[in-house]
């Protein structure tokens, strides 16, 4: 036999014996993949069956006249506002230093 006949011969026995290892080895990985796509799917079910037990309604009717207010603010009596500008009043002038700010 030539060698490239025998060459020939060596690459038919290679590639015979890889062609199935490599459509083996893809066809492993591909059903991997839609084995985690079905994962998924059924884990986002599983989450959107929670959350729809979890899930409350809005506003229930007649919800609004049974929610207490909200509370108010305090008003600050005016003897207050008075009494502290009688105190700012008192105050002593005192001598600005350079770099500060009298407001």
């Amino acid at each position: 036999m030539s060698k490239q006949m025998t060459f020939t011969l060596a690459c038919a026995v290679v590639l015979s014996a890889l062609g199935p290892g490599v459509a083996g080895y893809l066809s492993a990985r591909l059903e991997s993949i839609e084995a985690a796509e079905r994962n998924l799917r059924a884990l986002e079910t599983r989450l959107q069956i929670r959350e729809a037990r979890e899930a409350r309604p809005a506003a229930l009717p007649g919800a609004c006249e049974s929610t207490p207010a909200p509370p108010r603010l305090q008003d600050v009596p005016a003897t207050a506002l008075a009494e502290q500008e009688e105190a700012e009043r008192r105050l002593p002038d005192l001598p600005a230093r350079p770099g500060m700010v009298r407001y």
